[in-house]
């Protein structure tokens, strides 16, 4: 073995490598074990049998609970995060700007709502937009969960964004005012496209957080993809598969979101390493 290898820590030795395979080998057996337990008590209820399954194959299912529901949570989340983009962009700026009320007020704001769990959010919404009969009853449960999250992810992508305004050289911001830029025009023509640009990762992976945190309002009575499930579940009795197909609807959904992210920030970084450098050219010697 090269030295290289155990630069940062040691190598086992012969007794540590059978300690070693020897955990592993007990963790594995108990991990087995435990899901033979779960599996054998499964069937021992008729939960794997295949009349169990058998709806989801059906297109009836798919029409009447899971898509509708499906649709509530894509809308809800779509319409949360163009809202919490502009709310993000607004107070992201306001946090850096140069008067002290701006910057005060909208500190305040993110803090505030970044502290308060959605589910609050939500619950306080529709409690309020009902009392005042902001909305219609119909519209209630819906524009209670695009305002919890919206407000939520909104002071989260404002601290994204300040994040990553304030990570750009200082130099962007010495040749701004070199060529006589307004503040306004330096944060909209240089700050604020770079930022967006360098925390772009980031903000996709915000927008997995609102499209997750979506389902929770089903404790408001929102229609989405777990509520539709469970009523699936009520209707046909099985509650274990109908909560399994939606969890793998879910997981589909953020694992292409993720991948997105991922191959986002890799485009990025590839962009920056293929930039172009600007070499200076030697001035045309003078006549003589």
């Amino acid at each position: 073995m090269s030295g290289s290898a155990t630069v940062l820590y040691d190598a086992p030795g012969p007794k540590a490598r059978r300690r070693y395979q020897a955990i592993a080998v007990v963790f594995a057996a108990i991990l087995i074990a435990v899901v033979a337990f779960v599996i054998v008590t499964l069937a021992g209820n008729e939960q794997l049998t295949s009349e169990k399954w058998k709806p989801f194959v059906e297109v009836n299912t798919w029409t009447t609970y899971l898509l509708p529901g499906l649709w509530g949570t894509l809308k809800a989340a779509a319409l949360s995060i163009v809202f919490a983009l502009v709310l993000g962009a607004v107070l992201g700026i306001g946090r850096l700007s140069e008067h002290r009320a701006v910057r005060w007020v909208s500190g305040g704001v993110v803090e505030i709502f970044r502290s308060i769990p959605v589910l609050i959010l939500m619950i306080f919404a529709y409690y309020l937009f009902a009392q005042y009969a902001v909305f219609p009853s119909q519209q209630l449960a819906f524009a209670a969960v695009v305002t919890g999250l919206t407000l939520y992810n909104g002071s989260v992508i404002a601290e994204i964004l300040r994040s990553g305004i304030n990570s750009l050289p200082s130099g962007q911001l010495e040749a701004a005012n070199s060529l006589g830029l307004r503040k306004s025009q330096t944060m909209r023509i240089i700050l604020l496209p770079q930022a967006i640009t360098a925390m772009l990762p980031a903000l996709i992976s915000q927008m997995v957080i609102a499209l997750k945190d979506s389902a929770l309002g089903y404790a408001i009575g929102y229609i989405e993809v777990v509520r539709s499930g469970i009523q699936s579940a009520s209707y046909y009795g099985n509650y274990l598969p109908a909560l399994v197909v939606v969890a793998i609807v879910m997981i589909t959904i953020n694992f292409g979101l993720s991948v997105l992210a991922t191959t986002v920030e890799r485009r990025v970084r590839e962009g920056r390493r293929k930039e172009p450098t600007v070499t200076p050219t030697q001035p045309d010697p003078l006549p003589v």
